[in-house]
Formats: structure tokens, sequence, C-alpha cells
């Protein structure tokens, strides 16, 4: 299901604890929106439905917020995610390439796309710095789908970030649970600030249209949980209800 949004939702698990609102804990501070589309969706089958949204991070007394180490997302049981038919993006086939050069070498297997910011101290200051996020769907490990993230810091970081993320499957009030491991910005130097991103894709797979992600709406909700874990063990939890409108 989507990431946050990323990391949206990649990333749109992220983005699910506020509303359009502020979450406080400590020096951290998140602000956070994100959504779906279309809102109403049959009460038993599954429909089309793409994720956006956004999450900026800052801290409370000023400067870069503490670095987010960790991200686990879980997605409502209503939620389904299908990749047969699918292209497949390995991550061998894109390390060191720039956003831009990623995309043209995996097109058939993006499945979001947005932005991510970060602070980077730099020459005794702090830098801001943005790069394309791309998300690709990634071949199976250990029976479970994964996704793969791919970004790029500019010169002079000159970094590629090539991540994978794993999607498994599980049982009770959420479908799926995606876990996000972030890895070392510029050397540990930068921090995660921003980021926004957009899932949803269809594609033709034996003679019918399918879509990446889809939902039901059969009890009038949405939900999705978040966990994030920053640097110096700071936990920072939270759950969105979206309200949708069942159609028969």
């Amino acid at each position: 299901m989507a990431l946050l949004v990323l990391v949206g939702g990649l990333l749109a698990g992220a983005v699910a604890i506020a509303d359009a609102a502020m979450v406080r804990v400590g020096n951290i501070v998140l602000r956070a929106d994100g959504g779906f589309a279309p809102r109403k969706l049959p009460k038993r089958a599954f429909a089309p439905i793409h994720f956006q949204g956004y999450a900026d991070i800052s801290s409370v007394r000023g400067g870069p917020p503490p670095a987010l180490e960790r991200a686990v997302l879980d997605f409502d049981r209503d939620g389904r995610l299908f990749t047969n038919g699918l292209p497949v993006c390995p991550p061998s086939r894109i390390e060191g390439l720039s956003p831009l050069a990623a995309r043209a070498k995996c097109k058939g297997a993006i499945v979001g796309e947005g932005r991510l910011g970060a602070a980077v101290a730099l020459n005794g200051g702090t830098a801001r710095i943005t790069s394309l996020l791309t998300i690709f769907n990634g071949p199976r490990e250990n029976g479970s789908a994964t996704v793969v993230l791919h970004a790029q810091a500019p010169p002079p970081i000159a970094e590629t970030y090539v991540v994978v993320v794993p999607v498994q499957r599980r049982g009770g009030a959420y479908a799926y649970r995606a876990t996000i491991e972030v890895p070392p910005i510029a050397g540990g130097a930068g921090v995660l600030t921003h980021i926004d991103a957009k899932i949803g894709r269809e594609y033709s797979y034996r003679g019918a249209t399918r879509s990446y992600t889809s939902a039901r709406c059969s009890d009038g909700i949405l939900e999705t949980h978040g966990f994030f874990q920053f640097a110096g063990g700071i936990p920072v939890s939270g759950e969105v209800f979206r309200p949708c409108t069942a159609i028969r």
C-alpha cells in the first residue's frame, strides 16, 4: 500500500499522523497532511485508489531536528496491493544513477513520485538540499512485496540512496506493514526535513486494467498507523482515520 505519504504515502502512512496539523514530541515538530482519491469506494469489492501527502520535520529550538532513523507504517485491512504483471526494478539497476536516469531505466516499475528535503551541516553552516523521490515496485523478498526508494543528494554531497522497503502481509486490523530503514545522509551530517509523494499506478495485465493500490469501504473509514524512531531513541507514533463513502 501507500508509502510518505513517504515516505508518503510511501509516504501516505507517514503523513497520516496528523490531519493538516502539528505533532510535537520533545524537540521534534512534525507537520503533515495527506489523503486519497476517490473517496467513494465499493463496500465489498476493491477499486483503484491513489494516495498523496507530505510531512515536514523541524525542531522546537530551531536548527536541524533529530535524524529520522526508522519508520514503520501499518495500512488498513480494506487496502490491497497488487503487483502481478507489474515490472520489477532491482536495486542494483539504479544504484549511482540520477533521479531522472533511474526513472528512465525502470520506467515501467514506477509506482510513486515525490520530493525529499534535508538539512546538512556543511562548512560551519547548514545547507538545505532537495531531491526527486521515486518509488519503484521491487523484487519480492522472503515472499513479501517490496518497494525501492531512490533519491540523490546533489554536489557537494553527491550521494545516491537506494532503499529496499519490505511490505509484509499481516492479519488483523492492518493488512500490510512497511518498514523503512532511513540511511544516514552525508555520513550522518544530514537529517530528513521534508517528504511528499503521490502513490498509485494502473497497468495492463492479462488483458485487463489493474491497479497497484486499491481499496474498499467496508466500515466507512480507512485507517493508517505510523511509528517513527528518531536519533536519541525518540519515538513518535499515531493513527489516522480517513472517512470514505461506501457505494454498492
